[in-house]
């Protein structure tokens, strides 16, 4: 690109081996944002993407570290700093699903996507804003979804962590408005993710009829909303957004 309107920052993207979180990761490192690419699980894709990103003339590093834990998250955070110097964009995306009727979840099943998905934002953001406070710029993004607006069979669990980050997103808003750091939640709906494509045929046909634009959204799609508010949302704070093809209006 000629120009390149994230020069100079640095962007920490959780569970961005794959997913909304890669493409996030990609988007943001095309308009000149040093990328930290944060994974849990799978090493060789998060290499992968940093490889991808220095072959295109970017900066990029993975690092380790599980969201659900504060150490991990405090220790992202540090080597961020020791890396770059700075954080600038904390885009929350990690999460898990572990899908079961309220009769049959268990108090694991609960808790795990409750730290995993909610309580990890709560980890990451309170260690990185006193360094965004420092400089009086952030760019703080949660990873929402359309079922922690709307609900889901099967979903108690992941719905109260979706819903949360966008109660959380309005808060923190309000707290960190002083210091220029704005804070939003995307709240996808279906997106062509390895959680979409593992659906049945059956639940698949029935979920495109609830979907006024007739398809699910694409990775790409939700990383360019990110992209926008990063790069010219500087008057959008505590909002909302849906990318979602009219599912949920």
């Amino acid at each position: 690109m000629s120009e390149q309107r994230l020069e100079g920052q640095v962007a920490i993207v959780t569970g961005a081996s794959r997913g909304i979180g890669r493409a996030c990761a990609e988007e943001l490192a095309r308009e000149g944002a040093a990328i930290v690419v944060n994974y849990f699980t799978n090493q060789e894709a998060a290499d992968a993407l940093v490889g991808d990103i220095v072959s295109k003339g970017g900066r990029a590093v993975a690092v380790r570290a599980g969201v659900g834990h504060p150490d991990d998250c405090k220790a992202l955070i540090e080597q961020t700093i020791e890396t770059y110097g700075r954080i600038d964009i904390l885009i929350n995306n990690a999460g898990v699903n572990r899908d079961r009727v309220l009769k049959r979840m268990s108090i694991d099943e609960w808790q795990e996507v409750i730290n995993t998905d909610l309580s990890s934002a709560f980890y990451c953001t309170s260690a990185a804003i006193p360094h965004m406070i420092e400089r009086n710029y952030g760019r703080i993004i949660l990873m929402s979804s359309i079922i922690g607006q709307m609900g889901n069979v099967g979903q108690a669990n992941y719905a109260a962590a979706k819903a949360g980050l966008i109660a959380f997103a309005k808060s923190a808003a309000k707290e960190l408005a002083r210091n220029n750091i704005t804070v939003n939640a995307m709240c996808p709906g279906f997106v062509e993710t390895d959680m979409v494509i593992a659906l049945t045929d059956e639940v698949k046909e029935a979920l495109l009829k609830q979907i006024p634009l007739g398809r699910f959204g694409r990775p790409e799609e939700v990383a360019s909303f990110v992209r926008y508010l990063c790069t010219e949302g500087d008057w959008i704070t505590g909002q909302q957004f849906n990318p979602n093809g009219g599912q949920y209006m």
